[in-house]
């Protein structure tokens, strides 16, 4: 029998353009790093990058005509097939730098949007992304509207070009509206599911931080699962939950969770949203960052800055270090300087696991007390259905009365006792 061969997509060469202002300078390198992983994600393979210092982007071509001129003649000389540009475009921008070139142009947020809709995998997903992509087209459909319709007739006449915009605008937004009306009866879903997780009083514990940095990695070492895992930005964009019992034997929800990223699309971030909002409701965020990346502390504070903006800036959190194994003592030691309360781990070499798992119970024990509770019996299926959620220290059964002393929040163990009594079970 023949081995199944898989079919290798060639990436497509293409050259990267960016503007940087002045006070971009000491970070110019660590962006058109991020735009190299951003196209290796997307199957493009930036062969030369052209750059320009300016205060801000040209308003008609994005670059100045000089240096316009120059990357025409790069792609020239190299073979392009595509240019990726640093920052989104203007309408008219675009619609100039590919008259000026004479091949296609991508933006970043277009690039950004082309990763999503690859990996987009569940039905919310795939339409959040979609929804994202018509939020972006719809003005841009006016922009080309408008050079369309220069092959019209005189003065007070509409071109075909107009008749066209006008069609597709109306089909744009009566999409937008389908895809928010199912997007929004998805959320009523997901609003069950989580009332139900509430419920099961088990904490829910997120791993947020920058893409690319390995939360998928230690979710799957914690929850025992193989979950979808790619040295590749974006590699998970839908919220997974799994189950963890911890050491003490408390069950908690381990989420994994979207990347971050600096300059998130304003259309991913509102279509995701929804998605996002997920975080909101944890009693513990695990922020994870890479050990070994040079610009550690920006990537932190962008993680920390995306928080705020979705409402999960005031949840405790734990700060982790991933990918130890490719760092220096020296380096460690200067992470453990500047961030002294940080978790070190690796995913890889599975270093440090225990210890992570040790770092979210303590987070998690900071609140809870020591409660003693009587019960008759007959209340012990009652009990059981919190047993998850609680650390028992001791129990003691008798012929008539079974006593339990645990440790709990004032929350889980006030919705126990209400439950339970209720019934009348309790002594």
């Amino acid at each position: 029998m023949r081995p199944v061969r898989r079919r290798i997509e060639k990436s497509i060469d293409a050259l990267l353009i960016a503007v940087f202002s002045p006070g971009e300078q000491e970070t110019r390198s660590e962006i058109v790093g991020e735009l190299n992983e951003l196209a290796r994600t997307a199957n493009y393979n930036i062969i030369e990058t052209v750059i320009q210092n300016l205060d801000y982007p040209d308003p008609r071509h994005y670059l100045g005509r000089g240096k316009v001129d120059f990357a025409r003649r790069m792609l020239e000389s190299y073979g392009a097939e595509i240019v990726i540009t640093r920052h989104e475009l203007s309408p008219s921008q675009a619609f100039n730098l590919e008259k000026h070139l004479g091949i296609k142009v991508m933006d970043r947020t277009q690039l950004i949007l082309k990763i999503f809709a690859d990996h987009a995998t569940t039905k919310e997903g795939k339409l959040e992304v979609e929804l994202a992509s018509l939020k972006y087209q719809l003005p841009r459909l006016k922009g080309y509207g408008r050079m369309l319709s220069q092959t019209g007739g005189g003065i007070g006449t509409r071109g075909p070009g107009e008749k066209k915009l006008e069609i597709d605008r109306r089909l744009a937004q009566e999409k937008i509206t389908h895809l928010k009306r199912e997007i929004e009866e998805l959320k009523r879903q997901r609003e069950v599911s989580r009332k139900r997780r509430v419920g099961s009083a088990s904490p829910l514990v997120s791993f947020v931080g920058y893409t690319n940095v390995g939360k998928s990695s230690l979710v799957s070492l914690l929850s025992g699962e193989n979950l979808l895992i790619q040295d590749k930005l974006f590699a998970t964009l839908d919220t997974r939950v799994r189950r963890v019992r911890l050491i003490s034997g408390l069950q908690i929800l381990v989420s994994d969770t979207v990347g971050f990223i600096r300059e998130l699309p304003h259309e991913l971030m509102e279509s995701f949203r929804a998605t996002l909002d997920e975080v909101r409701f944890s009693d513990l965020l695990v922020i994870v960052s890479d050990a070994s990346d040079t610009a550690v502390r920006e990537k932190f504070a962008i993680v920390g800055k995306t928080l705020e903006e979705i409402g999960g800036g005031e949840i405790k959190s734990l700060h982790v270090f991933n990918k130890i194994d490719r760092c220096t003592d020296e380096r460690l030691v200067e992470l453990r300087c500047i961030f002294p309360d940080s978790v070190m781990v690796s995913a890889l070499k599975v270093e440090n696991i225990d210890g992570l798992v040790l770092a979210i119970q303590r987070a998690l024990d900071v609140e809870k007390k020591r409660w003693t509770l009587r019960l008759k019996p007959e209340a012990l299926t009652s009990f059981m259905k919190f047993r998850d959620s609680l650390e028992i220290v001791s129990q003691e059964y008798g012929d008539d009365v079974i006593e339990i002393q645990y440790l709990s929040s004032d929350e889980i163990h006030e919705r126990m006792i209400s439950s339970i009594c209720e019934e009348g079970k309790c002594l």
